[in-house]
């Protein structure tokens, strides 16, 4: 068929119309909100680089987790500071610590929520890498069964899943069996699979005060030139026992999202990372765009691209122009 058989335009002609056919929809129960904990109490530290987040105490983090479930938001992810570091991260596996003291409070207040843990030891090594450093190189091996305390510590605390996004090979798999042999098979992993060493995480180091205090971290982070490896990262992490897997960041790497979601039957996450967050911001802080209207674009495209669920600093905001746009 052609014209004038066939007009596309006759299926715009109605907001009803437009619905009832729309191949994609964006909801509330699409987000996972990011927080970032910090020890202390009745403590919030706004982060410059990302107006509108803040680092929280765990009872101001149970405040935040609450506004994120009344708003439709299912599920948080939390990210700690430590009150100090050392070369091997030790602080991640505190069972006192700041990201263990919020998972007990917040599952205890808010059951329903599901509550997610970073694993990485970045923000609690003094080096700022994310794993142990021996000879000034990162040591993978060695890296494991930190990665695996603090995994097995979350997971003690309550996490309901845990998501390992250090990149180190192996980690996935030592993970699984350490949650096993502790008796915590329930607890899912959220492998942050396809990790790229990307220039968009700035704001986020400030804000989990993780910068690397020397080289960088393209010895253990993707290639951002490479796609077809990610299959690779994917297939290894689903193989070693991962129950979900990442793409991180999202933006400029909708294909991989696109190709990791045709190729896996595991659900497939996406971070919408730091720098995109704060560029939105920025920009709209200038009256350059409209933030609501770009936002749900922006998120729509991650969706729409394959993601599952999306990890989002504006899940709190999207969750509510959402339910607004709805009635």
């Amino acid at each position: 068929m052609g014209f004038p058989e066939q007009r596309l335009r006759r299926l715009r002609a109605s907001g009803g119309l437009r619905r009832l056919v729309r191949e994609n929809r964006l909801d509330a129960s699409d987000f996972v909100y990011p927080l970032f904990v910090i020890p202390g109490k009745d403590r919030t530290e706004p982060v410059a680089a990302m107006p509108g987040v803040a680092r929280r105490s765990p009872d101001l983090a149970v405040q935040e987790a609450r506004r994120a479930l009344d708003a439709g938001v299912p599920a948080i992810i939390l990210f700690g500071l430590p009150a100090a570091k050392d070369a091997e991260g030790s602080e991640a596996w505190n069972p006192t610590g700041p990201v263990q003291e919020a998972v007990a409070r917040i599952k205890d207040a808010l059951p329903e929520l599901v509550v997610m843990t970073d694993v990485c030891l970045c923000q609690y090594t003094d080096h700022g890498h994310c794993g142990v450093v021996k000879d000034g190189q990162i040591d993978n091996d060695a890296s494991l069964e930190r990665l695996a305390l603090m995994a097995v510590s979350h997971a003690q605390a309550g996490a309901d899943v845990v998501a390992p996004s250090d990149m180190m090979d192996g980690r996935v798999g030592a993970i699984r069996r350490a949650l096993d042999e502790e008796g915590f098979s329930r607890v899912a992993i959220l492998s942050y699979a396809a990790k790229y060493a990307s220039a968009f995480y700035g704001p986020f180091r400030e804000a989990a005060d993780s910068a690397p205090q020397f080289g960088d971290r393209r010895s253990y982070q993707m290639d951002p030139a490479n796609s077809r490896e990610a299959l690779l990262e994917v297939a290894l992490d689903i193989e070693e026992g991962a129950d979900m897997v990442m793409v991180k960041p999202a933006l400029a790497y909708l294909d991989v999202i696109a190709a990791v979601s045709q190729s896996f039957d595991v659900p497939v996450a996406a971070y919408a990372v730091s720098g995109e967050y704060s560029m939105i911001k920025a920009a709209a802080a200038a009256g350059w765009i409209d933030e609501r209207a770009v936002v749900l674009e922006y998120l729509l495209a991650i969706k729409r691209a394959g993601a599952r669920f999306i990890l989002t600093y504006h899940a709190v905001e999207a969750a509510r122009w959402l339910e607004e746009a709805n009635g």
